[in-house]
């Protein structure tokens, strides 16, 4: 995956959770199955927060918990500015090879205002209608090739539309209403009693009232 991709999930996934540490991260990245689908190396997340901290994009503080020392991470005005840029883009941009950054940001949609969102998403209706529209009138079809590349060709055509089916579904559902989004708006959903995800909003508590939020 692309470095500014991983930029992007990896400002998302702190976005998402600050103030929190880099153990934090990891693990919830790792229960995303980054690993598979975004090629992103588990080791490689520390080195990453570091790499963003270092460019001005993260902000990190070093707290006591108790009786240990713990790294708790925040995205600064600069990175917020960058995460809301490359989170839109990457919703927008179509490229029907590779969906790796549409995935990531769609996984992110709760950090953006839902017109946004919309907006977003329908400017990748129109240019998903145009990149299957390409595809119907053939402009790279492989007809005079080998049988198999062309059946090649035909999976990416079904996947191109079935994206674009999906995507139109999609924004009938923002329209409805019956997708919400974290900012500024009721979420609608809680995890489970047993989700560990209750441990990680205890602990960005309690790490707020360590640095006087």
């Amino acid at each position: 995956m692309a470095a500014h991709d991983t930029r992007m999930l990896l400002l998302g996934a702190v976005a998402m959770f600050e103030p929190v540490n880099g153990y934090q991260i990891r693990r919830e990245l790792l229960s995303w199955q980054v690993d598979r689908w975004a090629n992103v190396n588990p080791g490689s997340i520390y080195h990453g927060l570091g790499t963003l901290t270092s460019e001005g994009f993260l902000a990190r503080t070093d707290l006591r918990d108790g009786t240990r020392e713990v790294a708790v991470y925040e995205v600064t005005p600069e990175g917020r500015t960058l995460l809301e840029r490359s989170l839109l883009a990457a919703l927008e941009t179509v490229d029907p090879y590779d969906r790796a950054a549409f995935t990531i940001a769609f996984g992110l949609l709760p950090l953006l205002p839902r017109r946004d969102v919309l907006g977003a998403l329908v400017a990748r209706r129109a240019a998903l209608e145009r990149a299957v529209d390409e595809f119907v009138r053939g402009k790279d079809d492989p007809v005079n090739g080998p049988p198999h590349a062309r059946r090649g060709w035909v999976l990416w055509l079904d996947l191109a539309i079935a994206e674009l089916g999906w995507l139109r579904e999609t924004i009938d559902e923002i329209k409805a209403g019956r997708l919400r989004f974290a900012a500024g708006e009721d979420w609608g959903w809680q995890p489970p009693a047993d989700d560990p995800g209750h441990q990680m909003t205890l602990d960005r508590e309690k790490y707020r009232a360590l640095l006087g939020r």
